[in-house]
């Protein structure tokens, strides 16, 4: 399995697939306390669009490249959606860069400024990697430590391919899984414009591209 850099994690935790902390220490269990109910959502509103809303939102990313519009899972994956659309509600991705660049495989974000100063972040949330949706090509992940099964806080990550050994396979922490939360409706060209971008290693960061690549802005469309 090949690795995600992240800052603090290279060269002094011996994992396959690691990320930066992002701040925070206790996994945040308040959200799951009001997990959308699509159902309920739809009987009270008598609209289909209304349960749509809150089932799939969507979200536009504005990036040095062009926009990326992904299409979230509220329905498989609640904790995990609510989490990103507060960073994304908050301003936080705001400014931050895609980090790091593996061609054919991931591109991820969400922390870094284009300084490669870290940006705060708040507590770690429950892995929902057990939801049944699959890091196949064009969809969204959360990255996470790979020694920790609930880690994961602001940084995700975009499959650049089919990454099956990603997936949740056990409840061990190498085997658990990192939670797919939506996929990419739009913007795939931007995508594969940033994928071919040339990339370096550092002492700590891995494929770090050369040039910077950065989301201007991400703002919630529905």
């Amino acid at each position: 399995m090949r690795r995600l850099y992240g800052h603090q994690w290279l060269g002094c935790v011996a994992v396959s697939f690691a990320l930066s902390g992002c701040g925070g220490s206790d996994v945040d269990t308040a959200v799951s306390e009001t997990e959308v109910a699509p159902d309920a959502v739809a009987n009270s509103s008598g609209s289909e669009s209304a349960a749509a809303f809150e089932r799939y939102p969507q979200v536009s990313l504005d990036t040095t490249h062009g926009r990326i519009t992904l299409e979230l899972d509220a329905e498989h994956a609640p904790e995990t959606v609510r989490n990103f659309l507060k960073y994304v509600e908050s301003g936080h991705y705001d400014g931050t860069l895609f980090h790091q660049i593996d061609q054919g495989y991931v591109m991820l974000g969400g922390t870094f400024t284009p300084e490669l100063a870290e940006k705060p972040a708040g507590r770690p949330i429950r892995n929902e990697a057990e939801n049944g949706l699959k890091n196949v090509q064009g969809t969204i992940s959360m990255a996470r430590a790979a020694d920790q099964i609930d880690s994961s806080t602001c940084q995700f990550f975009i499959n650049l391919a089919d990454n099956a050994e990603l997936d949740h396979h056990s409840l061990t922490a190498e085997d658990f899984g990192y939670c797919v939360f939506g996929r990419v409706i739009d913007g795939w060209d931007v995508i594969e414009t940033i994928a071919a971008v040339p990339v370096k290693n550092s002492e700590s960061f891995g494929n770090l591209p050369t040039e910077t690549v950065m989301i201007r802005s991400a703002k919630r469309l529905r």
